[in-house]
């Protein structure tokens, strides 16, 4: 199994949200977040002051996939529907789930999904 966090641009998520359903890959887990990476924040004008927002405010979902087709789906799936071609378009981190449980059934693992 399979974990997938990806940091995108909020104005993204409905666009990966629909094609990875169109795919098959249903469950997700969506945060507001904020974070910066090497653009290191960046200057904005409010009222003819100028300020520094040094935390951009992004989107991060989380999926979890039984097997690694899925998870090569879903990261293509996002890394091109995600994709604008300029800074902060974003990361995806994949790492390994070694056990899930679903709470109200006590089902495990690949049936928990």
């Amino acid at each position: 199994m399979k974990k997938i966090e990806a940091i995108i641009k909020p104005f993204k998520l409905e666009d990966v949200k629909d094609a990875l359903v169109e795919a098959g890959i249903e469950g997700m887990t969506v945060s507001e977040v904020e974070g910066y990476g090497r653009q290191q924040g960046h200057t904005e004008l409010y009222r003819g002051a100028e300020y520094v927002v040094e935390f951009i405010p992004k989107v991060k979902l989380e999926i979890v996939v039984s097997n690694d087709e899925y998870a090569n789906k879903a990261i293509d799936i996002i890394k091109t529907t995600a994709h604008t071609g300029k800074i902060g378009d974003g990361k995806i981190f994949v790492s390994e789930i070694s056990h899930v449980v679903r709470i109200r059934t006590g089902e495990e693992d690949e049936e928990a999904l």
